[in-house]
C-alpha cells in the first residue's frame, strides 16, 4: 500500500491510496540513516555527466549488440552511481537498501554467454533493480525493509525473479520501501524502514518518494538501473511513479505472479514494472508476465498475457480511443494538480480522442471500508504463511511474533510510528469468517460490476483517466504522511489494471495521469499512455533539489 491507512471510526479523513506504495548480517551499501533530519539542507553534487543517464532498455539493448557496451560495463556504471549518489551527502536518497555482491560476475558470465551463444533473453545484460519484499535466493536478503526478517533468506527465487534471470537481466540489488509495503501503522512515513531508513525523492530532497515501491521509484528515476520492479496493494506502484516522474504499471491481479513476494492482499497484490518511458515497462512487463503453477491467480492470464508488450504501442494510439474522465472525488483535492490533468485532456482530445467528461465512478466513496477488512484479513493469513515457508530460517512463526518483535526493538523499528495495522489485523479470525467473506464480495461487486466495468460499458470506453495523486508532500517523521488524494483505489479493490505516465511537474515536483482498464486490458493502456507520452513528454531528470522550486509554476 502508500498512505497510511486507518479504519473509518478514527478522526481522521480516510483514503486509501496506501496502505501501501543495519544489520551484521546484511550486505547493505553502507549503515542505514534511519534518523536522517528532514531539514531541506545542501543537495549531492550531481553536476558530472552520466553516460547512461535516462538510457533505455532499447539504447542499452543495441549498445550491447554493436559492442559499444557489455553487460559488466553497464553494471559498473550503475553501481559506481549508486556508490557516489545514494548514501552520500546530509539528505541521502537512500533508494538501494542493499547491493547484489555477484552482480559483477553474473554481468561477465552473461558477456561470455552472449560471445558463445548469443542473447539468452530480451533483457540480456540489462541492470534491474526489484523491492525488498520480493524473494531472492542468493546472498540477498528479503526483508520487505524489516529487521525482522534479516537472515531469514528464502530457499527459492521467486517466480518473477526467475523469469527475469532466464531472460538476462542482472539483479543489481533489492531496494528500500516503506516497511511491510506500508501496512504496519496509521500513520507511517512512506519510504521509511528500519532497515532501510528515509528513502527521499530525487526531485526535491525534502519530499516524499511516495510508497510503499519508494525505492524502485527513486533509485530508476535517478538512473541507478534501466528499469525496476515495485509491488502494489493498493497505489504502492503508481504513486512512487507519479511522484518520481516514472511510468509505473499496476497490471491486472493474475497477470505477474506473486509467489516468493512477501504479502499484504492475496486479492489485490501484484508486482509490475516501473520505468522512465512507456515503451520500458513494456518491455519489462513482457519479461514478468506469466503462468506460474505455484500461483493459481495466474491461470487466468494464460488467454491474456502477450510475449511481446512493445507490439501495442502505437504513436497515433489516442486517436478514435473514447476515454471517460474521473471527476468526483479523483479531482478537486489540489488546483495546479487538476490544471495541468486538464491540459493533459485538452492535448488528448486535439489528438483524436473522444473524452466523456465526466464519466463518474457511482461506488467510489464505498469501497475503503471493505477494501480495509480485506486487507486486515488477509494480510494476517498471508503473512503467517510467509513466515511458515521460511521454516528454520526464522523463529517468528505469527503476526503476534513481529509485534512482540518490534516492540522489543522499539528503538529501531517503533521510533517513529507504532503498528497499529499489526495489532487490528491480529485480532482478525481465519478466511471463513463471515465478516470477511462479506467485505470481499462487497468490495469485489462495488469495484467491478457496479464501478470500473459499468461505467465503462454505459459509455463504451477504452479507459478511464485521472490525476494519480498530488505532487509529493514533505517528509515529516513526527506526523507522518500528509496526503490529499489519489485515484488508485478502484482499480486496486477490482484487481483491473492502471498505468500512470508523467503529466507534468507543480513547482518542479512531478504529477502523473492514470489511465484505468478492465482487466487485461495492458495492450490498451500502453498503447494510449505511450501515445500520450509522444505527444506530450513531460518527463526531465531529476536534480536532487534540496527543495522544491517555489518560482515554478505548473505544467508541462
Amino acid at each position: 500500500m502508500t498512505k497510511p491507512t486507518v479504519p473509518a471510526r478514527a478522526p481522521v479523513e480516510l483514503t486509501r491510496r496506501a496502505f501501501l506504495g543495519t544489520s551484521a548480517a546484511a550486505t547493505a551499501l553502507v549503515a542505514m540513516d534511519a534518523h536522517a533530519s528532514s531539514e531541506p539542507r545542501a543537495a549531492p553534487e550531481v553536476a558530472r555527466p552520466f553516460e547512461l543517464a535516462e538510457a533505455t532498455v532499447a539504447d542499452l539493448r543495441e549498445g550491447m549488440r554493436t559492442g559499444r557496451y557489455t553487460a559488466r560495463g553497464l553494471t559498473e556504471r550503475y553501481l559506481e552511481r549508486i556508490h557516489s549518489l545514494d548514501r552520500t551527502g546530509p539528505l541521502p536518497l537512500c533508494s538501494v537498501i542493499e547491493l547484489n555482491p555477484d552482480a559483477l560476475a553474473i554481468a561477465e558470465a552473461l558477456d561470455a554467454e552472449r560471445a558463445a551463444k548469443g542473447a539468452r533473453g530480451p533483457l540480456h545484460g540489462i541492470p534491474v533493480l526489484i523491492k525488498d519484499n520480493i524473494a531472492t535466493a542468493d546472498r540477498m536478503q528479503t526483508t520487505a525493509g524489516s529487521l525482522a526478517l534479516v537472515g531469514a533468506v528464502p530457499s527459492r527465487d521467486a517466480f518473477l525473479v526467475q523469469r527475469l534471470r532466464a531472460a538476462g537481466a542482472v539483479i543489481l540489488g533489492k531496494t528500500n520501501l516503506s516497511e511491510w509495503a506500508n501496512f504496519r501503522s496509521t500513520r507511517s512515513t512512506s519510504g521509511w524502514s528500519g532497515r532501510g531508513g528515509q528513502c527521499r525523492n530525487p526531485y526535491a530532497l525534502d519530499r516524499t518518494p511516495s510508497g510503499s515501491s519508494s525505492g524502485s521509484g527513486a533509485a530508476t528515476a535517478a538512473s541507478f538501473c534501466a528499469v525496476s520492479v515495485g509491488t502494489e496493494t493498493d497505489g504502492s506502484i503508481l504513486s512512487p511513479s507519479a511522484a518520481c516522474s516514472l511510468v509505473g504499471l499496476k497490471p491486472t491481479v493474475g497477470l505477474v505472479s506473486r509467489s516468493g513476494i512477501i504479502p499484504i492482499s492475496h486479492s489485490q497484490d501484484t508486482a509490475g514494472p516501473m520505468a522512465r518511458t512507456v515503451a520500458d515497462a513494456a518491455a519489462l512487463l513482457s519479461v514478468l508476465a506469466g503462468v506460474d503453477p505455484t500461483d493459481a491467480a495466474t491461470a487466468a492470464s494464460q488467454a491474456h498475457a502477450s510475449a511481446d508488450y512493445t507490439t501495442f504501442l502505437d504513436p497515433e494510439g489516442l486517436r478514435g480511443a473514447r476515454i471517460g474522465v474521473l471527476r468526483g472525488p479523483f479531482f478537486g483535492y489540489h488546483a495546479a494538480t487538476d490544471a495541468c490533468i486538464d491540459e493533459a485532456l485538452a492535448l488528448m482530445k486535439s489528438r483524436g480522442a473522444t473524452l466523456v467528461d465526466p464519466a463518474p465512478i457511482a461506488t467510489a466513496k464505498q469501497l475503503d471500508d471493505p477494501e480495509f477488512e480485506v486487507l486486515l484479513y488477509e494480510f494476517k493469513a498471508g503473512i503467517e504463511a510467509w513466515l511458515a515457508s521460511l521454516g528454520e530460517r526464522t523463529t517468528l512463526r505469527t503476526l503476534a511474533d513481529l509485534i512482540r518483535f518490534n516492540e522489543e526493538h522499539r528503538a529501531t523499528e517503533l521510533a517513529y510510528f507504532g503498528q497499529e495495522l499489526f495489532h487490528m489485523a491480529q485480532e482478525r479470525g481465519p478466511l471463513t469468517d463471515r465478516k470477511y467473506l462479506k467485505a470481499k464480495a462487497t468490495s469485489r461487486k462495488l469495484a467491478r460490476e457496479q464501478g470500473i466495468d459499468a461505467v465503462m460499458r454505459e459509455h463504451r470506453l477504452d479507459a478511464l483517466v485521472a490525476p494519480t495523486m498530488a505532487p509529493p508532500g514533505l517528509i515529516d517523521l513526527v506526523n507522518g504522511d500528509h496526503w490529499l488524494g489519489s485515484s488508485t483505489t478502484p482499480a486496486a479493490v477490482a484487481g483491473h489494471p492502471s498505468l500512470t505516465v508523467p503529466a507534468g511537474d507543480v513547482h518542479g515536483l512531478p504529477v502523473g495521469l492514470s489511465f484505468i482498464g478492465r482487466a487485461w486490458s495492458e495492450p490498451t493502456l500502453l498503447k494510449l499512455a505511450y501515445a500520450f507520452e509522444r505527444a506530450a513528454p513531460a518527463r526531465r531528470p531529476p536534480a536532487f533539489a534540496s527543495t522544491a522550486d517555489l518560482a515554478r509554476v505548473a505544467g508541462r
